[in-house]
């Protein structure tokens, strides 16, 4: 068993650091928001700050919400890098920049200190059940040495490449999620409007070429407006300003990606921010003067 450092324990970050300690591993705990009780209750020990994280265990994993917020934990006066050394490794779990990712990496590795770059897939339902997809980016011998506990929180595993490639393929996924809610959510407003029953029509839908998860997952949420928090607006809003941004650094055009985020920002601007991100069809609503279901 290991000594692992975990920092960040929101809805994501509490029940991945639950499996590690579950599989008998010595966690060392950081979040800004405190130590949830039932980690600490289960043998997790808390830490003042990510330094003191870092100066304890041997793998620290991090998993916070944006590039920033990264930078912050990894570089603050109270950081991980203060408190690292020499043959350590940092794991990064969020969702953040590639070309930072890269950075971060280059900066950790003149201390000496391997760096994979793992963000994930699967939200709260996949985080609790132990069953995320994990995107990875970092050296073999990195990516060895922490697969075990991937595996305690994981499924569907996969070393992309090397360091930001992880993060690369995080953002990929994103833009393919973001257009396929955007054209079921296009599909039953014009459906609808047109006079059919949406529910009818996802259906049939269901047993043809357009099936897939987006239309029997989100397509459902739609047509009974059940918006409730799952992947929040905010994030993937969050997540295509990612791809747009690192797109334009790169000389890459995603015009549809671009569409997908004016709609996000809309539902935003709309009170929509904490919305799941099937809300985005709100926006498509709205132009149409009319409602799915």
């Amino acid at each position: 068993m290991s000594k692992v450092g975990f920092i960040g324990l929101g809805i994501m970050g509490t029940p991945m650091a639950g499996h590690l300690i579950a599989a008998g591993h010595e966690l060392f705990l950081h979040s800004r928001s405190g130590v949830p009780g039932p980690l600490t209750d289960a043998g997790g020990v808390a830490c003042a700050s990510p330094k003191e994280v870092a100066e304890k265990a041997d793998t620290i994993i991090l998993m916070v919400p944006d590039t920033p917020h990264v930078e912050a934990v990894l570089f603050d006066e109270s950081g991980v890098a203060a408190g690292i050394s020499k043959g350590k490794c940092v794991v990064d779990m969020s969702s953040i920049s590639p070309l930072a990712t890269k950075e971060f990496a280059e900066k950790l590795g003149e201390l000496g200190c391997d760096y994979v770059d793992a963000p994930v897939s699967g939200g709260e339902v996949g985080a609790k059940a132990g069953s995320l997809t994990i995107m990875c980016g970092g050296t073999e011998e990195a990516f060895a040495r922490v697969l075990p506990l991937f595996e305690l929180m994981g499924k569907n595993i996969t070393r992309v490449g090397g360091v930001g490639d992880g993060q690369v393929c995080k953002v990929a996924n994103q833009i393919i999620v973001a257009l396929n809610i955007e054209a079921v959510g296009e599909a039953l407003v014009f459906a609808s409007k047109a006079g059919a029953d949406p529910e009818k029509v996802r259906q049939a839908l269901m047993g043809g070429f357009a099936s897939s998860k987006v239309l029997e997952v989100h397509g459902e949420r739609m047509i009974k407006r059940t918006f409730d928090p799952g992947f929040r607006i905010e994030l993937h809003q969050k997540d295509l300003g990612l791809a747009l941004s690192n797109a334009r650094q790169m000389g890459v055009s995603l015009p549809n990606t671009a569409t997908a985020q004016e709609l996000f920002n809309s539902c935003s601007a709309n009170g929509g921010a904490a919305w799941d991100h099937s809300g985005i069809v709100r926006a498509l609503e709205l132009m149409a003067n009319h409602e799915v279901g």
